[in-house]
């Protein structure tokens, strides 16, 4: 199995008329079957690199382990297409109510979306010149993006750097990889700035709550059920940020600032 999320390919450009043959590159995606304790449990629709992050963040976020010191043995098996997880206690019953979700590559979730979490912990505040500035260093962070298009980026940040990123072809699965590498590298996630390309979805809210991240920021829109949850557990929500500008959905007060509602614009459909 490949250990990029890209793949050399072939292929047809016609533009003004012309064909011409060329030779780039395109995302590659994969299935991951994963055990754990012997056990199957779910299939992963990903990218092919770093699974060891996926799998231990995906476990993490699902609840089935506290933290890295519960897994004793990760190994690939059948060429890469499978991850073997041996956990150091039983697992009596692994998740099994599955909930397709909006995510890209059949995204799944095994809590029921409206399940409360607690509210995620007051924390560093960041403005928005550096969500602004963080945004644009994860930008220049996409390698996979800027070499084959279609496919996603997240990051962590402490508002000064980025701390973690990841890409895959999966937005949601993004976010498994960046708790899986904090979490294998000995650093908590939380009170970070969570960055991402794609779209905030409920998912993508739960998993930030799981952190405890208090500020979500994407390059585009949330949806509504991403925005109520966030709205309950403390997130704040910023979307569409540019460089000189950005949309604050939710708990404005984690960037730093109350706004004046005395005055309210409509907003142009």
């Amino acid at each position: 199995m490949s250990e990029r999320p890209i793949r050399p390919i072939r292929y047809w450009v016609v533009q003004h008329g012309r064909v011409e043959q060329v030779d780039a590159h395109i995302v590659d995606e994969t299935s991951l079957c994963l055990y754990v304790n012997g056990q199957e449990w779910v299939t992963l629709m990903c990218s092919p690199h770093a699974l060891e992050d996926l799998v231990v963040g995906f476990l993490y976020l699902e609840g089935v382990i506290q933290g890295i010191e519960d897994i004793a043995l990760l190994e690939r098996t059948g060429n890469g297409a499978c991850v073997d997880v041996w956990l150091r206690r039983p697992v009596t019953a692994l998740p099994r109510k599955a909930v397709i979700t909006a995510g890209c590559g059949g995204g799944r979730t095994f809590e029921d979306m409206t399940s409360a979490l607690p509210p995620v912990p007051d924390g560093p505040v960041y403005p928005p010149a550096a969500i602004s500035r963080a945004m644009g260093q994860l930008q220049a962070a996409a390698t996979a993006y800027r070499t084959a298009r279609g496919i996603h980026t997240s990051a962590l940040s402490d508002g000064e750097r980025l701390l973690f990123v990841a890409e895959d072809v999966g937005r949601h699965n993004t976010i498994d990889r960046l708790c899986g590498q904090a979490l294998r590298a000995g650093i908590s996630p939380a009170g970070c700035l969570l960055l991402t390309t794609g779209r905030i979805s409920s998912e993508m809210a739960r998993k930030a709550a799981k952190m405890q991240v208090p500020v979500v920021a994407s390059r585009t829109s949330p949806t509504a059920l991403a925005v109520s949850l966030a709205e309950a557990w403390g997130i704040a929500v910023v979307g569409y940020v540019r460089r000189d500008s950005l949309r604050v959905y939710t708990h404005p007060e984690r960037l730093g600032w109350v706004p004046d509602t005395s005055e309210v614009k409509a907003a142009t459909p």
